[in-house]
């Protein structure tokens, strides 16, 4: 892996990324995740994004993070070895996320990175019964990165229909904390 450089292209500009902050943090994840091989990533608009999801998975919406194994090329490889796959991230969709969750847009592309990177090196979260989940919490922490990306998934899963049992603790703990809030 040493010598073997990851190509990063943002087409689309992201407060606080440079295209070398984002090649150097996705050479420490790869590594962190034991990816053999290089990856591709580029950061643009979520057309773009959809153009390609729509292609290789029949599904005509933009999404945050695609990711191609090797073999099933998004992005022109211009290295000459071993390529791991490429990773598409949508800059637009990014700014979304973050905003919504608090953090900076440059933190989101590396939680979207992060979890194109363990996508390449084969792991699947909806297939693996929770182990790229725990995975990227892991190298969440690692990498000092804010709730990855399963991770809110599954957070927003569990406020959508949460258990009966948690929904009458919930009642019952939501005005005392309201009271206690209030009075500070």
């Amino acid at each position: 892996m040493l010598g073997l450089r990851d190509l990063v292209i943002l087409l689309k500009t992201v407060a606080g990324l440079t295209e070398d902050s984002l090649e150097r943090f996705v050479l420490r994840a790869r590594k962190l995740v034991g990816l053999h091989g290089t990856a591709n990533v580029q950061v643009t608009t979520s057309s773009a994004v959809q153009v390609l999801n729509r292609r290789f998975r029949s599904k005509n919406k933009a999404t945050d993070v695609l990711s191609f194994p090797a073999g099933e090329p998004a992005i022109q490889n211009k290295k000459s070895m071993p390529l791991a796959g490429d990773i598409v991230i949508s800059a637009d969709i990014a700014s979304q996320n973050a905003v919504k969750l608090g953090h900076s847009i440059a933190e989101e592309v590396k939680i979207l990175a992060l979890h194109g990177i363990l996508h390449l090196a084969g792991m699947d979260h909806e297939r693996d019964n929770g182990e790229m989940a725990r995975r990227e919490s892991e190298l969440r922490w690692k990498l000092g990165l804010p709730v990855t990306l399963i991770e809110r998934t599954s957070l927003r899963k569990s406020r959508i229909n949460p258990p009966a049992k948690l929904k009458s603790v919930k009642r019952k703990r939501s005005k005392p904390s309201r009271a206690r809030v209030s009075k500070s």
